[in-house]
């Protein structure tokens, strides 16, 4: 889906977060960044993922990563998502799509025999210069930190 390739620069972008703040790629500038892309807020699959990476949280920390979550999903809605898997992370509340349409993972989905518009579950990995490390288009939700660190 997405054009985006190792060693590009990732694309400027500039959401609100669950709790209305402001975060911009700037103010990742020398720190590394996995910015993971999932369609919906408390479904099975995104759930699995957000705590997988909850779970080995404190490893990206000690790793220099910073962790941040995108989807369509409302403020309250991500808030909702943190509260009730205890999330360390912030969540963007992209409803305007302005960031994932950035970073292109915004495009036709089939499920269940279903074609649909729709959020393509990616991670980008961005590094302390704002260029993209790695790029995983086929994540695995329950092992998505090894993923990563591998």
């Amino acid at each position: 889906m997405t054009t985006l390739k190792i060693g590009d620069k990732a694309p400027n972008f500039e959401a609100k977060d669950q709790a209305g703040n402001t975060i911009k790629l700037s103010d990742y500038a020398g720190k590394k960044l996995v910015l993971f892309f999932y369609p919906k807020a408390s479904t099975p699959g995104c759930t699995a993922e957000a705590c997988d990476l909850r779970d080995n949280y404190q490893t990206f920390l000690s790793k220099g990563y910073e962790i941040l979550g995108v989807s369509a999903d409302s403020a309250k809605r991500q808030q909702n998502f943190i509260n009730k898997n205890e999330l360390p992370f912030p969540l963007l509340a992209d409803e305007d799509k302005a960031v994932i349409n950035a970073f292109g993972v915004w495009g036709p989905k089939k499920f269940m025999g279903r074609e649909y518009d729709g959020i393509h579950r990616t991670t980008f990995v961005i590094d302390e210069n704002g260029v993209l490390e790695d790029v995983i288009t086929k994540v695995k939700t329950k092992e998505h930190a090894n993923q990563i660190l591998a």
